[in-house]
C-alpha cells in the first residue's frame, strides 16, 4: 500500500448563526480531504443549512446526525466504507453528546475518522472522553486501519479530559505545530480546546491553525472557535 497525504479539518461552526459564508470560504481556503463539524447546525431548518454548506465547499457528508450536531464531510471521491453514532451518556439538564465515526478509504488507503463535542462540565467531559474513546477502539477493531479523531474538548490541554486523550492518542498540533495555536474565542484567541488527535500508525506533518491559508477576516467572522487543520500521511 502506497502512502496517502490528507488534510482533515476539525470545526465548531456554532450552528453557522455567525456567517455562514466565512465559515464556507474558510473550509475552502484549507481544501481538506476530510471535514469534522462540531455544533452542526440542528435545529429549525437545520438539513437546508447543512446542504447549503456541502454545496458551497464541494464536499460530501459522510455521516451527518441532528443528534449531538456532529458532521463528518468528505471531498469527492473519497469511500464511505461503514458509519457509526454513539450516544454518550445523558446527565439530567446538559446538552446530549455524541461521537460520529466514518471507516472511509482514501486513495485506497484505510482511515477511521472520529468527531466529538465534549461537555462544559468537567465530570461528564472526562466521562465523555473516555467513552468517546473506548467507542472509536471498539469501531477500529471491528474496521482495522489508522485512526483519527477531531474534537471540541471544550479544555486546554492540561485539562484532565484532554490529558486522557493523549494518554492514548497524540495531539497533532501540540507534537507538529503550524500557524497558530489557539482556537477559542476566535475575535480573540487566548486558549486551545480544539484538536485534532492521532493514532500511533498516522503520520504528521503539521497541524494548528491555518493562518497562513484563511483570511483572518472570515477566521474572526466565521464561529466562535477557530479551525484545526491536520496535514498527515497514511
Amino acid at each position: 500500500m502506497s502512502n496517502s497525504d490528507l488534510r482533515v479539518l476539525s470545526y465548531n461552526v456554532r450552528a453557522l448563526r455567525d456567517d455562514p459564508d466565512a465559515v464556507a470560504r474558510v473550509i475552502s481556503a484549507c481544501d481538506p480531504d476530510i471535514v469534522c463539524l462540531q455544533e452542526a447546525p440542528r435545529l429549525l431548518g437545520w438539513r437546508a443549512k447543512r446542504r447549503e454548506l456541502d454545496r458551497a465547499t464541494g464536499m460530501v457528508p459522510a455521516i451527518s446526525r441532528r443528534t449531538g450536531g456532529l458532521a463528518i464531510l468528505c471531498r469527492p471521491g473519497v469511500e464511505v466504507r461503514r458509519i457509526g453514532h454513539r450516544v454518550l451518556r445523558q446527565y439530567p439538564a446538559m446538552h446530549t453528546r455524541t461521537l460520529s465515526m466514518a471507516a472511509l478509504k482514501v486513495d485506497g488507503s484505510p482511515l477511521l475518522v472520529g468527531c466529538t463535542h465534549l461537555d462544559l462540565h468537567p465530570g461528564a467531559r472526562l466521562h465523555h472522553a473516555g467513552e468517546a474513546l473506548d467507542h472509536l477502539g471498539a469501531f477500529a477493531a471491528e474496521n482495522p486501519g489508522p485512526y483519527v479523531l477531531a474534537a471540541d474538548v471544550n479544555c486546554p490541554p492540561e485539562g484532565s479530559a484532554w490529558r486522557l486523550i493523549t494518554a492514548v492518542m497524540h495531539d497533532a498540533a501540540g507534537e507538529h505545530p503550524w500557524g497558530e495555536a489557539d482556537t477559542f474565542p476566535a475575535r480573540r484567541p487566548r486558549t486551545r480546546i480544539d484538536g485534532v488527535f492521532t493514532s500511533g500508525d498516522v503520520r504528521v506533518r503539521r497541524a494548528g491553525v491555518p493562518v497562513d491559508l484563511v483570511d483572518p477576516a472570515d477566521l474572526a467572522a466565521a464561529s466562535d472557535h477557530r479551525p484545526v487543520l491536520a496535514d498527515i500521511t497514511l
